[in-house]
């Protein structure tokens, strides 16, 4: 791929070598409801001010020479929110595209989607496919966003896809590696993360990406995702700058 994204005057601030600023980054959004309750407001005020942050986010990612950024938006078990909530992050997802679609365009951005897609409101869809096709031939970086996503459900979609193939006899079970599987992932044609990024200090990964991150370096911040910006984002790549990637070898 192609990269424009201007990566030299970021390098420069941060003070990353080329050669160690992550391919593909992927992000936890968390705290977006502790952020709004220390304030004492609905937590879809929350989710509100944490879309500031992905435009930050998406232009440290522009500027630093990020090609993948991949953020975890809303989870298969999202669903179990409040109605008031999930119809109000839902409408927050349809105001993002409306407002950010542009900037796609205008910096030559493609955007995907992982996930159960056919879960989300058929409007939805509609839209997030349209912006999906129109952007898809562009090639200064890739923004993927984590909708109805679970890692253990694309597993499974996965398994069921390569189970419905050996049952109609067009593959081989004793043929299916770890390639074949990775294959028959959501977005196969797009690399593993170098890179995980969580805020709000929670140590956990939230059932994301769970075959993907096997050697991704993880990232965990203390700042809520609202308060999260290019300060914080660039602190996250100089620690990946410093970390010794081994991939099960020795020193």
């Amino acid at each position: 791929m192609n990269i424009h994204w201007f990566g030299r005057r970021l390098r420069q601030q941060i003070m990353v070598e080329p050669a160690k600023v992550p391919r593909h980054v992927a992000v936890i959004m968390d705290g977006n409801g502790r952020w709004a309750r220390n304030r004492g407001l609905p937590r879809v005020k929350g989710h509100e001010a944490g879309a500031e942050s992905v435009r930050a986010v998406v232009q440290a990612c522009r500027e630093a020479g990020v090609e993948y950024l991949t953020l975890y938006a809303f989870s298969v078990e999202n669903w179990i929110r409040p109605r008031d909530e999930i119809r109000g992050l839902m409408t927050l997802l349809r105001l993002f595209l409306n407002k950010h679609e542009d900037e796609l365009h205008k910096n030559k951005i493609r955007l995907r989607v992982v996930g159960r897609l056919g879960d989300l409101p058929t409007g939805i869809q509609k839209e997030l496919k349209r912006v999906i096709k129109e952007t898809s031939d562009y090639g200064n970086g890739t923004v993927t966003l984590a909708l109805s996503y679970g890692g253990r459900s694309e597993i499974v979609d996965a398994v069921r896809i390569l189970a419905d193939k050996a049952r109609k006899g067009e593959l081989n079970p004793e043929d299916i590696d770890e390639e074949m599987i990775s294959s028959h992932l959501y977005a196969p044609d797009i690399p593993d993360p170098d890179l995980m990024i969580r805020t709000s200090g929670e140590m956990r990964i939230s059932n994301f990406l769970l075959w993907q991150i096997s050697y991704a370096e993880i990232y965990v911040t203390d700042v809520l995702w609202p308060d999260f910006r290019e300060e914080d984002f660039n602190n996250a790549l100089k620690e990946f700058a410093r970390r010794h990637r081994r991939f099960g070898n020795v020193e």
